[in-house]
């Protein structure tokens, strides 16, 4: 069933509320030892809810979009007294004082938020192994890294602990957990999505975005938190559109995929394989394919940590142990500290210059490429993640661990949209296809997304 059927469901109250949360209270009672996907969970105040959107829905009075879905929010989005830690001990006391704007705007919608998702400590990594909760397993891969950052997040909705849920992508920390754990994730244009309310990793790049098994339900989600927040300051005016509406194509007869090469060529060739499937289907449902090519995918990597690291060592001043957490240095682990030291190194004054002011104007030069690229194609289609997920405890270097990003930080560089949902599997584990667009075409993306969903429903 897909979401946005279960939802109307619900509304139709041939579901319940309260029967559709206890279903997953019990879930995250019998698997969350196992994964460990949400730090922490309020059944209460859930129930609470559960009740108030079913004697509304009994007494006939309208509910929201999100009634009854059962929802799980990444630790570095505040919700109102729930602890938001961003999986580091430096913030494991810090209860939130307020809602996010997105978390405001699923309440609105009656969505029920059920607890705190585990991540990569402040965002920091691709595998979910930093926390300092302790790692998350993959469901879809046992054994395997769920990716990262907002790996609790993809297990939670993976495992059918939750309807949905949302998590934030820097550099690929949707898209990068959907691949590897089979389901859809989406980064939406930068300001399309408030990031009020979200901890910092790198402002110029972070973007909350949905997770969901099906690409319907993360169009719904982006029905409810996508549109102007006259609050923050990376929020953009636009004529938001109704996602839900691009759903149920059948056909993409007329629409134009663009085919990067530099793409495949850094790609394990099982990955390329499967994704040339996807794209062959596409083909047969009216599409056209247009070979492209890029020339400054190994400017990418090098460009995102540059910039990563000057804006990330900034954001994290503020936990200097005086007003609320401990000392970020003295607590954190490995990977948080290398970003801040090597933010630090890169912010002083001799060296600003011959790195981080480099690096901005190597930006400028990959965001007018890629727009280049989309100009005479609808989309950029090609693999989410280049190489299969690994076993979780393997020691990698930090340019091993990084190159997981090579694919996704492009997206981020450039502002534009970008999807990741499953296109098959490799000896049993998940690979993406991920889908990129021009700047507010979001809702295009979700579109095609949908197509290809409904044309492979059991992928």
């Amino acid at each position: 069933m897909k979401l946005l059927d279960k939802s109307e469901l619900i509304k139709d109250h041939e579901i319940t509320a309260l029967d559709n949360l206890e279903m997953f209270c019990r879930t995250i009672g019998h698997k969350n030892d196992d994964y460990n996907a949400f730090l922490e969970i309020n059944e209460g105040s859930a129930h609470e809810r559960a009740e108030a959107i079913d004697k509304k829905i009994e007494n006939g009075e309208k509910v929201g979009k999100l009634a009854g879905l059962v929802i799980g929010i990444k630790s570095n989005i505040n919700v109102e007294d729930f602890h938001i830690t961003a999986a580091s001990k430096t913030l494991e006391n810090y209860l939130g004082s307020y809602d996010a704007t997105v978390v405001k705007r699923i309440k609105q919608e009656d969505g029920i938020i059920i607890g705190m998702t585990n991540m990569d400590e402040f965002a920091a990594g691709s595998s979910t192994e930093t926390s300092y909760f302790g790692h998350t397993e993959n469901p879809a891969a046992p054994g395997r890294i769920p990716g990262g950052s907002s790996g609790g997040s993809a297990v939670a909705v993976a495992a059918e602990m939750c309807d949905l849920s949302i998590g934030s992508d820097t550099g690929g920390s949707i898209r990068n957990p959907a691949s590897h754990c089979g389901v859809v994730g989406f980064k939406p244009t930068y300001g399309v999505v408030s990031r009020q309310g979200l901890l910092d990793l790198a402002m110029s790049f972070d973007q909350i975005g949905p997770f969901s098994r099906d690409v319907s339900g993360a169009a719904l989600l982006m029905d409810v938190i996508g549109g102007y927040d006259e609050t923050e300051c990376t929020s953009v005016k636009w004529d938001s559109p109704k996602f839900t509406d691009q759903l149920g194509q059948n056909s993409l007869e007329g629409t134009s995929l663009g085919v990067v090469k530099q793409f495949f060529d850094v790609s394990d060739d099982k990955i390329v394989n499967i994704v040339e499937e996807s794209i062959d289907k596409m083909k047969d449902m009216g599409a056209e394919v247009h070979e492209l090519s890029f020339d400054y995918i190994d400017l990418c990597l090098p460009t995102y940590y540059l910039i990563n690291y000057v804006e990330f060592f900034s954001a994290t001043r503020k936990y200097d142990g005086r007003k609320y957490g401990e000392r970020i240095e003295e607590v954190c682990g490995e990977e948080v500290l290398r970003r801040i030291y090597m933010g630090s190194y890169i912010s002083q004054k001799e060296f600003s210059g011959k790195y981080y002011k480099k690096a901005l104007q190597a930006r400028s030069l990959i965001k007018r490429e890629v727009n280049k690229l989309l100009q005479n194609v609808d989309v950029i289609v090609g693999p989410t993640v280049p190489m299969l997920p690994h076993k979780i405890g393997t020691s990698l270097e930090p340019m091993d661990m990084y190159s997981y990003d090579v694919l996704t930080v492009i997206a981020n560089l450039a502002g534009i949209p970008a999807g990741s949902m499953k296109a098959g599997e490799v000896n049993g584990i998940p690979v993406g296809i991920q889908i990129q667009g021009k700047p507010f075409e979001d809702s295009k993306i979700l579109g095609i997304m949908s197509a290809l969903d409904d044309a492979d429903p059991e992928i």
